[in-house]
């Protein structure tokens, strides 16, 4: 289990990139629901930095065509766990990261409020891999140890709180994978 410290919000085991694409969260509200993401930019690729210079504001729209359609996004993550396994933090698991955007959530909205966002390397139509698989399940249980809130086990994708809108983590995303690895 990843050990993840509730007052810095921060995972012992990440690298650390601070996003300058974040607040704090509402007066009282306190991590309730962990949200699964899937990214890779440019769309399809893996590896390389635009994940990062994404969440940093950092991106160069002349890198490539599809940066100049989203060069001015202001988004973010808690973390990223790469096709390898590697995770990178980029927002404190106790401030608001800007991942969900418009979503509900059982009749509640702005999940972002409420939400811990992780974001997988892949799209919707790759496989993801066994390593993030086993990094994505000992992250949620160091998380389930540090926020209580999180105790009631929620972890949805983004498709679930933004139907129609967001596909991700997609249909490859195996489930059962994941349940088998936090029992």
């Amino acid at each position: 289990m990843y050990q993840v410290d509730p007052k810095s919000g921060l995972c012992q085991q990440a690298e650390y990139i601070k996003s300058p694409n974040y607040d704090e969260r509402p007066q009282g509200c306190l991590p309730e629901l962990i949200v699964v993401h899937g990214i890779s930019l440019p769309p399809a690729q893996f590896g390389g930095e635009a994940i990062t210079k994404l969440f940093t504001n950092a991106l160069d729209p002349h890198e490539d065509p599809y940066f100049a359609k989203i060069k001015d996004l202001k988004v973010s993550a808690h973390a990223l766990i790469r096709r390898d396994g590697h995770l990178i933090q980029y927002v404190p698991f106790h401030c608001r990261a800007w991942h969900a955007g418009v979503s509900e959530f059982n009749g509640r909205e702005r999940c972002n409020d409420f939400s811990i966002g992780i974001e997988l390397e892949g799209t919707d139509h790759t496989c993801y891999t066994a390593k993030q698989y086993e990094v994505l399940a000992e992250l949620i249980k160091g998380l389930w140890q540090a926020y209580p809130g999180l105790q009631s086990h929620q972890v949805v994708g983004h498709s679930d709180i933004a139907p129609g809108r967001k596909t991700d983590p997609g249909a490859y995303f195996q489930w059962s994978a994941l349940e088998r690895l936090l029992a």
